[in-house]
């Protein structure tokens, strides 16, 4: 009959050794990946008794280390000073006061933009009251965005934003203390991408694919080729900004279907080549 030795036991001599191999996760905390303890005795029953106690002692102090090397849950509502209290608004509130001040009238763009910044900050820093963020936390916030990959130009635009949040909050609710986000150093890294124009060889051949296919689509990519248009505003025109007269032209202006992005953009553009060609097809008779 064959003798069972007791779970992660064995013999050497005829005295039982303590046996278990270090969880992959915790092997950094060892010089070695397999534990080999000798129990002192050759009898199966306390063999027996003296490996389950080790193993559970072992698995108690695993899972200490798991914890102790985990993260915190919730850290990122942790107060940066909890012996500090402040009465100043947190920042999603600060949010709220800027999308209700400054939200009407624009587009949804610009609330889905300054949420997610602020919520580009919370990830990196937590929600705390205004007052409670320092220059080094808002550092801190930069080399964060900048190991997300983002653009050093994209990193002044998501700083702009949350700079005008904060400011708008400390002056409306009267909040006694200086933006943590203003005066950061902000490094030009030239890692902007350069976007290269289409050649007129390109701007010709993409002109005539578009007269052949002759559709709404193509009327479309027509318009923008030869007025520089944005996209948003081409496809946003009504059939009457298309005036054919003896000056071809497209009054660019805004609609309550698609708002212009600043004030100036409001413009009209002489219509020629491609553009005439696709705002005769879209435009009605005159």
């Amino acid at each position: 009959m064959v003798d069972i030795f007791p779970k992660y036991t064995y013999t050497k001599s005829g005295t039982y050794y303590f046996s278990k191999t270090v969880p992959r996760d915790l092997r950094r905390h060892y010089t070695r990946h397999r534990i080999v303890i000798c129990l002192k005795t050759k009898s199966r029953h306390k063999a027996y008794i003296s490996s389950k106690t080790l193993l559970s002692k072992l698995e108690n102090y695993w899972l200490d280390l798991r914890l102790t090397h985990s993260d915190i849950p919730a850290q990122h509502l942790l107060s940066a000073n909890p012996s500090q209290e402040s009465d100043a608004p947190n920042l999603l509130d600060a949010l709220d006061v800027y999308i209700q001040l400054k939200g009407a009238g624009r587009s949804e763009y610009f609330i889905t933009t300054a949420r997610r910044n602020i919520d580009y900050v919370i990830k990196c820093l937590g929600c705390r009251p205004i007052d409670q963020y320092t220059s080094a936390d808002a550092a801190k916030y930069r080399d964060w965005l900048v190991e997300k990959g983002l653009a050093s130009s994209s990193v002044k635009r998501v700083f702009s934003s949350v700079r005008a949040v904060v400011n708008l909050a400390i002056n409306e609710l009267g909040v006694d203390s200086k933006n943590a986000f203003a005066g950061v150093y902000l490094a030009f890294r030239g890692d902007a991408k350069k976007r290269k124009p289409l050649s007129n060889k390109t701007l010709i051949h993409l002109q005539k694919a578009c007269m052949e296919a002759d559709d709404d689509l193509r009327w479309l990519i027509a318009m923008i080729s030869d007025t520089g248009m944005r996209l948003a505003e081409a496809a946003g025109l009504h059939v009457d900004d298309i005036v054919l007269g003896d000056v071809p032209y497209v009054y660019v202006k805004p609609h309550s279907w698609r708002s212009l992005k600043t004030a100036s953009s409001e413009r009209k553009i002489p219509l020629v080549g491609a553009s005439l060609w696709a705002g005769s097809n879209d435009a009605p008779n005159q």
